[in-house]
């Protein structure tokens, strides 16, 4: 296994911040966001960051596969799950947080988790924004799972962004989904994601595949929420 590569965009690349509101099921989600992504994506440590590992922080923008998974969160039958109380979940990619924010707000305790720091610190305080004090956050790198945790509930949108994010997404879920967990991936139909659900039932997966879409009539997006299960 791989040594986690973690990074840390400087709060001098995000520069300054706007704030944004999301109507998910009839909730208002507030949150903040940098405001110059142009101006962040040229910046040197982020051209550093890239140069070194290929990685560019795309959690800095709020995307339409996030307002699918938290729309999904939303709809989810939580007081059915089995286990402890309250239902622990884990947001790998969380970007600006949003859909680990739905899950706080469905009463689920969250650890927001990212390959960047600034996005974990940054997720918290939307969620702080948005009332909430009790959650965690932590540094994953998908592509080097953490040894010894597990979840029964890990949530992501749009971490299969690259053909190259695919398989780690899998070997991920392999080690840290819990034996009776579940996982809920949201996608706005990325070539990319394309291969999921072959390498799912090859690593022992179930998959229920839901159709999502997002934004205003002539101007949505449209994608998939997979729900993952381990077979048998």
């Amino acid at each position: 296994m791989s040594h986690p590569r973690l990074h840390d965009t400087p709060d001098a690349a995000i520069g300054e911040r706007v704030r944004g509101c999301v109507t998910v099921g009839g909730r208002p989600f507030h949150f903040d966001r940098p405001a110059a992504l142009d101006k962040l994506f040229d910046h040197p440590a982020v051209r550093a960051a890239y140069a070194s590992d290929d990685y560019i922080p795309y959690w800095a923008d709020l995307w339409p596969a996030a307002r699918m998974l938290a729309e999904a969160v939303l709809k989810e039958p939580w007081e059915d799950y089995p286990g402890e109380r309250p239902v622990r979940a884990l947001e790998i990619g969380c970007g600006l947080g949003l859909s680990g924010i739905a899950a706080l707000s469905a009463g689920l305790h969250v650890t927001f988790s990212d390959i960047d720091e600034a996005a974990a610190r940054m997720a918290a305080e939307n969620a702080t924004l948005n009332g909430f004090t009790d959650f965690d956050t932590a540094g994953y790198d998908l592509r080097s799972p953490p040894a010894g945790v597990t979840f029964p509930v890990i949530l992501g949108a749009d971490v299969m962004y690259e053909v190259r994010m695919t398989e780690p997404l899998v070997a991920f879920l392999d080690a840290v989904l819990a034996p009776d967990g579940v996982a809920l991936i949201a996608d706005p139909d990325r070539l990319s994601a394309r291969p999921f659900n072959s390498l799912l039932a090859r690593n022992g997966f179930s998959v229920g595949l839901k159709k999502a879409k997002v934004g205003e009539k002539g101007a949505q997006t449209k994608g998939y929420v997979y729900r993952v299960t381990r077979a048998g």
